[in-house]
């Protein structure tokens, strides 16, 4: 799987100059549907499919700082699934390779009605995907 990359954008820091925290939990996002999108299922192929999935806890540990206008690269990894739970790790490092934020995000999976639904059952290929890719 490729990395995903990022550039930090002006508007992303604070006053300091510095990336503003809540900015590295939406380049989770951006690196998670990237993964996806590799992985050949877009979020728009998944809520096609009638399967929604929304992030249920992340936890974040940061490492170093970011500023404009370095380029950050994502690495995603799928730290355990189970047909109704999925858990990625996110590993971001700056072009010296230094590692800005190790990253968790957990995530169900729901029918159009809010219901919670096995993945294995929806999408039985991408679910094959994901169980080979968390034993890896």
């Amino acid at each position: 799987m490729e990395r995903y990359r990022h550039t930090v954008q002006y508007y992303e820091t604070d006053k300091m100059g510095i990336t503003h925290h809540s900015n590295y939990v939406r380049w989770m996002e951006e690196a998670r549907i990237d993964f996806l999108r590799q992985l050949g299922w877009d979020y728009a192929k998944l809520e096609q499919a009638g399967v929604f999935s929304p992030v249920t806890a992340i936890e974040c540990k940061y490492r170093a700082s970011t500023t404009f206008p370095e380029e950050i690269q994502i690495e995603v990894r799928v730290a355990a699934f189970k047909s109704a739970i999925l858990k990625l790790e996110y590993r971001m490092t700056n072009q010296a390779d230094q590692v800005v934020l190790e990253a968790r995000s957990e995530h169900c999976f729901l029918d159009p009605d809010g219901k919670l639904i096995r993945l294995s059952s929806k999408c039985p290929e991408l679910a094959q995907t994901l169980a080979a890719l968390s034993e890896a």
